[in-house]
C-alpha cells in the first residue's frame, strides 16, 4: 500500500502551536518519519514544539529552497510509493501557498500519489478576512517591483483592475522594504482607493487597519512596519 503526501502549516506568528493549528495535525506528524523542508533549522525547532515523538536526529529531512536544483528533488517521494508517508512544511503558513512545496506536490499529483492537506493559518486569507474588502473575487501578486518607478506603474495598473473588476488585490513586501511600500500605497493611488495593512498576524502585536489611500498620507507617520511580517491589500 502506497504512503501519502501530509501537508503541515506551520504556525505564522503565534507562540503557542494551539492557537492556529487542531491536535490532528500534530498525531498526523508521528505517522512521518521524512519531512521535505525548505529550511532545517526552523522545521527541526517546530517538531520539537509540536510534541514530535520520534528523535530528531533519526529522522530524514530533505531540503527544499532556492537553492534545490529540479534534478535533486526526483527522488524526494521515492519513500511514499514503499509505502512510508511524507511530511511537507513549510517555512511559516501553509504549504504550497507562496511557497517552493507547490513542486513536490505537482510530482505527487504527476505520479498519482493521494496529496492530503490539512488545516492551518494563511497570513493571506487571515488578512483578506479582516479587511473588509471583496472576498468573492481576490488576487495575490506576490512580490511587486523594488524600483520605484516601476513600483508606482505596477501600483496604478492594479489599482484600475480593482475598480474595473471589483478584485481585491494581496501582495507582500520583504519586511525591511514594508515602510517604503506603505508610502508608496498613500502616494500613488487615488485618494479613495481602499488600502488594508494585515501585520504580525497571530502574534500579540497584531495590526490590521483598512483605510483609503488619502487617510494613510498621516497615519503612515505613526505605522513602522519596519521587519515586520506583513501582507499589503487594495480594493474597494
Amino acid at each position: 500500500m502506497n504512503g501519502r503526501l501530509i501537508l503541515f502549516p506551520v504556525p505564522i506568528g503565534a507562540d503557542d502551536i494551539g492557537i492556529s493549528l487542531p491536535a490532528n495535525n500534530m498525531e498526523l506528524l508521528a505517522t512521518c518519519r521524512t519531512f521535505i523542508v525548505e529550511e532545517l533549522r526552523s522545521a527541526r525547532r517546530f517538531l520539537k514544539r509540536a510534541g514530535y515523538p520520534y528523535p530528531i536526529d533519526d529522522t530524514v529531512f530533505l531540503e527544499l529552497n532556492e537553492h534545490t536544483t529540479h534534478d535533486a528533488v526526483g527522488h524526494y517521494l521515492d519513500a511514499i510509493e514503499r509505502g512510508e508517508n511524507i511530511g511537507l512544511l513549510s517555512e511559516a503558513g501553509l504549504p504550497c501557498v507562496a511557497d517552493p512545496g507547490a513542486i513536490i506536490t505537482k510530482m505527487a499529483q504527476r505520479r498519482g500519489i493521494e496529496v492530503v492537506p490539512l488545516v492551518g493559518p494563511s497570513s493571506l486569507m487571515l488578512a483578506l478576512m479582516a479587511s473588509g474588502l471583496n472576498g468573492q473575487r481576490f488576487a495575490f501578486k506576490g512580490y511587486l517591483p523594488v524600483d520605484r518607478s516601476a513600483r508606482a506603474a505596477t501600483l496604478r495598473r492594479l489599482e484600475e483592475h480593482v475598480h474595473r473588476s471589483h478584485e481585491t488585490q494581496l501582495f507582500i513586501e520583504a519586511p525591511y522594504r514594508n515602510n517604503q511600500m506603505l508610502e508608496a500605497l498613500s502616494t500613488v493611488l487615488q485618494a479613495d482607493t481602499l488600502v488594508c495593512v494585515a501585520c504580525d498576524l497571530t502574534l500579540p502585536t497584531q495590526y490590521i487597519r483598512t483605510m483609503p489611500a488619502a487617510k494613510w498620507k498621516k497615519e503612515r507617520e505613526k505605522t513602522d512596519l519596519h521587519k515586520r511580517n506583513t501582507v499589503f491589500l487594495i480594493g474597494e
